[in-house]
């Protein structure tokens, strides 16, 4: 029970680190933005916020599901990941741990989707929040990327996971949407200030996360490959 609380407390908090990081941060509260402009009450600008987030986490849902599935249902991979997965996540975790710090710099993946999109459903009203959550969800950030192929599909393959991991992963990168679209619905003062929080907290929690990655990375390695420890 502690294994599985630990996972569940792990997907939630990578969820939470993806949804903040600078680049899904600054995507998800300018998708949020341009649409609740076009949204004529509170209420509406609250309900594509949510819808935003829904299409968000369907997205890494549905990925994160579809990627443990079939891995576990090929008996061979499956049984050599759970032989070798402890020796797989050391370096793994390293690689995670540094490109959180910054000391790897990646691409992004599916660079500009999101602002196409944006262009095709700018009429749709509250509704095109759920075509932009799923078009931003798809134009992986390095970061996002890194949390979500390097930690979250390797942590949900280990304890065979391919629903309930993904789906705290993915409710989790909803939650600070939801709560910037409450704020752009009451005012862009207090999106400024929540932003300015936000980030300075991001700043940490990738420091603190990226360095402790790191740190279990490199007692996987030497424990698990190298047989040290």
């Amino acid at each position: 029970m502690d294994d599985t609380v630990l996972a569940i407390g792990s997907a939630i908090w990578l969820g939470i680190l993806t949804a903040i990081s600078p680049c899904p941060l600054a995507t998800n509260i300018a998708a949020v933005s341009f649409i609740a402009r076009r949204v004529d009450n509170p209420r509406a600008a609250v309900a594509t916020g949510v819808l935003y987030a829904i299409g968000r986490s369907l997205v890494y849902v549905t990925l994160g599901a579809l990627l443990v599935a079939s891995v576990m249902a090929a008996p061979s991979v499956s049984h050599w990941l759970q032989k070798y997965m402890n020796k797989i996540l050391g370096p793994v975790l390293i690689l995670v741990g540094m490109i959180l710090l910054d000391l790897i710099s990646v691409g992004s993946f599916g660079g500009g989707l999101g602002e196409r999109v944006g262009k095709r459903v700018e009429g749709w009203g509250i509704w095109s929040g759920l075509a932009l959550g799923v078009a931003f969800a798809l134009s992986f950030c390095p970061s996002s990327a890194a949390l979500f192929f390097g930690s979250l599909v390797p942590l949900s393959i280990k304890y065979e996971s391919s629903f309930l991991l993904p789906s705290m992963y993915g409710a989790s990168t909803a939650l600070p949407v939801i709560v910037f679209a409450v704020l752009i619905a009451v005012g862009a003062k207090a999106v400024g200030k929540a932003f300015d929080r936000v980030a300075s907290f991001e700043r940490w929690a990738r420091l603190v996360t990226g360095i402790i990655f790191i740190a279990v990375g490199v007692y996987f390695a030497l424990r698990f490959v190298f047989g040290i420890v």
